[in-house]
């Protein structure tokens, strides 16, 4: 019951064999483990038993922050003996049937909140860009856990077809004439809900804990994944792009170019066999046009527009990173009914915002090292996790969870979004390759970042640690 617990409930996959070994010691059993993905073995033996016995737990699940919040209490319970493990399993076995925190409309309503400010915080989207990239994230909320959870033969092209929607209504959007819209913005942003930063996280964590087949199964999958989502944006794009030939003509021609500076006078060659000779002529230079240099993150934003059209400013991040800390720690099923789960989300806030500030500061500096800004954030983070359940006796990762999660999306807007305004045909179709390259590479700086905590103090009770 505590492995089909912990892998329904979304435990850090690295950390479950320990914690189950962990408490078959305490609890004087002689039992096995082997972890495969979505699959823990157990065989039992025991002196009374002429062959052991065997069983197969086969779970798969998302983030529930609350149940495993709860999940940790009651293997804490049953190793300090204050209740037998006869109850704690009857305990997880009713944790498992209830039904989740939130309601399914709940659920679409933070997935827009949470995606609507991060087209603002992350890909440069201005107020109207969040509205549409909001509606698209809570379709695709609705759609993945309500049509592809009732239909297995829709479930296997729904990546595809909401990636196909989502990037067609964007660059439908964008080619209104007036430039109210940025296509880069809402495609980023509208489906970073489903883009599996998580498991390219778990992967690599499994890789560094030197876990080879648990790992590299999950990083092909999340690399595959990823391809499948970078195809799925181009060909919304190009798709919107055949039956519209205004905007296709407009997409190849990409931003007007300036015209050429000439400079008429006399000229010497510095380099070359004729060096220092003189020749009078007329150079053409290059110039910057006005819709090159007001290009923010793929996007056109002409300084005379409205508030309404224009980027968010910097002090608006205050507001809008703690805003987006509770949606996203809502969104992975934390609940806020009592006062110790309004102290836990009120902690997971504090370590997102620490942990976004230190990445934000230290890509000011590095803005072209997508591993080392996003180690810098997962050590911070990791340092305050650690501390927070070993000085306060709290639940470590899911203290964590939002603020590692929230480090994908910032850092591969930061390495330059998702899309961009304008490309070249060849490097549309490339986008999904350099997607999953992006994703590697953060989350190796993560991985990185949070293991770089365990080299300092003491680590006795790090077997059944329940952190990343």
């Amino acid at each position: 019951m505590l492995a089909k617990a912990l892998m329904t409930f979304g435990a850090p996959s690295h950390r479950l064999e320990s914690q189950l070994v962990a408490a078959s010691k305490i609890l004087q059993s002689k039992t096995e483990f082997v972890h495969l993905p979505n699959i823990v073995i157990v065989t039992l033996r025991n002196r009374k038993m002429a062959t052991p016995k065997t069983f197969f737990i086969r779970a798969r699940g998302r983030i529930a922050l609350s149940r495993l919040t709860a999940v940790h209490h009651i293997y804490r319970k049953v190793l300090h003996n204050e209740i037998t493990p006869g109850e704690g399993a009857d305990q997880l076995n009713s944790l498992c049937r209830k039904p989740p925190v939130y309601r399914l409309w709940q659920r679409c309503v933070l997935a827009f909140t949470s995606s609507s400010i991060l087209c603002a915080t992350s890909f440069g989207g201005s107020f109207a860009d969040m509205w549409i990239s909001g509606c698209c994230a809570a379709t695709l909320q609705y759609l993945g856990l309500n049509s592809a959870n009732k239909s297995c033969l829709y479930a296997n092209v729904y990546e595809i077809s909401v990636t196909i929607i989502v990037a067609f209504l964007a660059r439908g959007l964008s080619n209104i004439p007036g430039n109210y819209f940025c296509y880069s913005a809402i495609s980023g942003a509208g489906v970073v809900v489903i883009l599996p930063g998580f498991t390219v996280l778990v992967s690599s964590l499994e890789l560094m804990s030197k876990n080879v087949f648990c790992g590299s199964v999950r990083l092909v999958y999340a690399i595959i994944y990823t391809l499948f989502l970078g195809f799925g944006l181009t060909i919304g794009s190009d798709l919107y792009l055949v039956v519209d030939r205004r905007a296709r003509r407009n997409f190849y021609a990409g931003p007007p170019k300036a015209p050429l500076l000439y400079t008429h006078g006399i000229f010497q060659t510095l380099n070359g066999s004729d060096a220092g000779m003189q020749f009078p002529g007329v150079l053409g230079l290059n110039q910057e046009s006005f819709e090159e240099k007001h290009i923010m993150q793929g996007c056109f934003r002409d300084p005379r527009w409205s508030w309404i059209r224009q980027p968010v400013p910097w002090w608006a991040l205050m507001y809008l990173v703690p805003l987006y800390c509770v949606s996203s720690s809502l969104g992975n099923l934390q609940k806020v009914h009592t006062w110790h789960s309004r102290k836990q989300l009120a902690i997971m806030v504090f370590f997102s915002c620490c942990s976004y500030t230190a990445n934000k500061a230290i890509n000011e500096v590095l803005s072209d090292r997508l591993d080392i800004v996003s180690a810098t954030g997962a050590f911070v983070i990791g340092c305050l996790g650690n501390t927070y359940s070993r000085l306060m006796r709290g639940t470590a990762f899911t203290a964590m969870v939002t603020g590692v999660v929230f480090l994908v999306p910032s850092g591969i807007a930061q390495g330059g979004g998702l899309t961009q305004e304008y490309k070249s045909s060849a490097d549309q179709y490339s986008e999904g390759f350099s997607l999953a390259l992006k994703m590697i590479s953060i989350a190796c700086g993560v991985t990185i970042g949070l293991f770089g905590i365990y080299l300092f103090g003491n680590q006795k009770k790090n077997v059944a640690h329940f952190a990343f």
